[in-house]
């Protein structure tokens, strides 16, 4: 057995600490049935249909067998040619009803896979979206994309055609066995001495068959995500030199596959010629002792070539409950993968009976909040407190990963506080419905997000049921009409995956008119300016300042340019803040906001000249401030 397993190891081991997508945890292939059978029930009652044709077809068969021991016996050795007109057309009888069964049996099969194929990815894909933000930040996007599409097929191979075709073995195994032994008892229990032999050599295979197909299952993850990643990152990849590392990387993960596909079919063309001879060997020893029971006219030719016919068949579904049970393993190794991800809980859930918010004055507190991400041990947040009035203009500023985008975060509900409050309106965000909350914000993220479709899908997509006039409105205020009508096809024009046909400013300005669209009181605007130049990003603070009025308006930047203007600046540092104020108030009282204001003050030329940072540590912008306003560090 050490030999086998080694004929049908799938690979050395080299890469194992390299690992990418995790295997998924095993499960039991009783629970695999009981988890998915339920999303066969709009399908239920034509598999039954189903299952009649898959009956009959056997029947069928045998039938037509049977006419062959009436040709040889009846006609071909009296030479008795007045039986050949019937039993022809017995033939084609049975031929054209085998057809029609043959047809409706593909026709049927289908329609109930494919129903279950929709049923299963919907609810796995509506299930997905349900899951809470911090899902996906730690999951690879690729091995979700391959689960979705190659693994939930797999499982269709293991619940309905594998589950169909082990019912058709088992008839056809009751239908050939009844004929045979009618014909002769005692040569069928002779041909089913090597029965248990295919049972046991499929349970020593099986196991091996599993292994292999799970380590290619997530082989196949891998290089999903590994090609999702490179290519949606082509640009950092042409321009860092990256091509090589990444195809290196890529070919692993595609050899990996490879070696654990290769074991697999080490398997499977190892276990086909054991079958082979065990199927031989009961078909010649049932041969000999016919042949004997000829000679001495206990059986006429035509029922020992009957006998030996319907024995062929007789293996045939035995070989096949032995294959499906391969075939099942396999399958559930994809199982396993969707059972995963099923289980996956959202982490941000609804109350029992969640609140009706219904339109918010756009009120916003946040009290005493400890929160930190999963497994990570630092505090993101730490005792943060703050209140925003409805219609008041409130910017938090800060160096990166001070928690200014963790509270944007929060407020959408993405994330609840570990300790803590966030209301709005003086309503704890945990005691109402989520979709009401996100009703009642509209929020612009660094990235400007934009989805794969029209100028017009995009800027509606905030409210799908807005008119055009109110699009092209929103575009006119966001000061996007101008470019769009210059576009190709206008607010028609497709602008590619993520918006790479347009222009950051373009995009950003996109989103701007999303937001006034949805016409939330609530705005969250998270580094609005982010890579944006400097022309890009004066023109869209006009539109902001559009999009800000009458509305709840947290801006979070760590550009003062930005902010200048709020009616409150919080400053927040290690997650907590630091100090709160006006522009001219933090000036005067905040060194680390002046700091802040000296950094947002240097021009792009001073800033460049310094190469590197200091060994003193400190930062090259603080460096270049300090230049520029003639100023010397100690």
């Amino acid at each position: 057995m050490w030999s086998l397993r080694r004929l049908v190891a799938v690979g050395d081991g080299s890469d194992r600490d390299e690992t990418i997508v995790a295997a998924a945890p095993p499960v039991a292939l009783r629970e695999v049935f009981r988890r998915f059978w339920p999303y066969t029930r709009g399908g239920r009652r034509w598999l039954f249909l189903l299952l009649v044709f898959v009956v009959l077809a056997p029947v069928v068969d045998a039938a037509g067998i049977w006419l062959f021991k009436i040709v040889i016996d009846d006609v071909l050795v009296p030479r008795n040619l007045a039986l050949f007109v019937p039993i022809a057309l017995a033939y084609v009888g049975l031929t054209v009803v085998g057809g029609i069964l043959g047809f409706a049996d593909e026709v049927t099969s289908t329609w109930v896979s494919e129903r279950f194929l929709v049923t299963l990815r919907s609810d796995l894909f509506r299930h997905l979206q349900g899951l809470s933000l911090g899902f996906f930040e730690r999951r690879r996007l690729g091995d979700v994309l391959a689960r979705l599409t190659g693994d939930v097929d797999a499982v269709e191979t293991f619940l309905l055609s594998g589950i169909v075709n082990a019912i058709a073995h088992v008839t056809q195994l009751g239908v050939f066995l009844a004929v045979l032994f009618y014909l002769r008892w005692e040569l069928t229990l002779v041909a089913l001495v090597v029965a248990p032999l295919f049972w046991f050599i499929t349970r020593r295979f099986a196991r091996l068959v599993k292994a292999a197909s799970r380590e290619r299952r997530r082989r196949s993850g891998t290089i999903s995500a590994v090609t999702e990643e490179t290519l949606g990152n082509i640009a950092l990849v042409q321009a860092y030199n990256r091509r090589d590392w990444e195809q290196q990387r890529f070919e692993r993960e595609n050899l990996g596959r490879y070696r654990a596909a290769m074991a697999a079919t080490r398997i499977r063309a190892l276990f086909s010629p054991i079958v082979d001879l065990l199927e031989l060997f009961g078909v010649l020893v049932v041969m000999g002792l016919g042949a004997w029971e000829l000679a001495h006219g206990r059986l006429t030719l035509g029922g020992l070539l009957v006998f030996l016919t319907l024995l062929t068949r007789l293996y045939s579904p035995i070989r096949g409950v032995s294959r499906l049970s391969n075939t099942f393993f396999s399958a559930s190794a994809a199982a396993e993968r969707i059972i995963e991800l099923l289980d996956q809980r959202p982490q941000v859930t609804e109350a029992a009976r969640p609140g009706r918010l219904g339109r918010a004055r756009g009120d916003v507190a946040l009290d005493g909040v400890f929160f930190r991400y999963p497994q990570t041990p630092r505090w993101a947040l730490s005792d943060l407190s703050f209140h925003v009035d409805a219609g008041e203009i409130v910017a938090l500023v800060g160096a990166s990963g001070a928690g200014k985008s963790t509270i944007a975060k929060l407020l959408l509900r993405f994330y609840d506080p570990e300790v803590g409050s966030v209301r709005i309106d003086g309503h704890d965000l945990r005691e109402l419905r989520l979709a009401d909350l996100r009703d009642n914000v509209a929020v612009l993220l660094q990235e400007a997000l934009v989805i794969h479709g029209t100028v017009r899908e995009n800027i509606a997509y905030g409210r799908p049921d807005v008119s055009d006039a109110d699009v092209v409105a929103a575009a006119r205020a966001a000061d996007a009409h101008e470019f769009i009508t210059r576009l190709p096809d206008g607010y028609d024009t497709v602008v590619g995956q993520h918006g790479r046909l347009l222009s950051g400013g373009q995009r950003q300005r996109l989103a701007i008119a999303r937001a006034m669209v949805r016409d939330a009181p609530v705005l969250i605007l998270d580094e609005p300016t982010t890579g944006l130049d400097a022309e890009s990003g004066r023109r869209i603070l006009g539109p902001l300042q559009l999009l800000m009025t009458g509305r709840t308006t947290i801006i979070i930047s760590h550009n003062l340019l930005t902010v200048r203007n709020a009616d409150r600046i919080l400053l927040v540092q290690d997650g907590r803040i630091a100090a709160c104020g006006s522009h001219e108030t933090l000036l005067a009282r905040s060194p680390a906001y002046a700091r802040l204001d000296r950094m947002n003050g240097v021009p792009d030329h001073a800033r460049d000249a310094l190469p590197r940072v200091g060994l003193d540590g400190i930062t090259l912008a603080d460096k270049a401030a300090a230049a520029v306003r003639g100023e010397a560090w100690v």
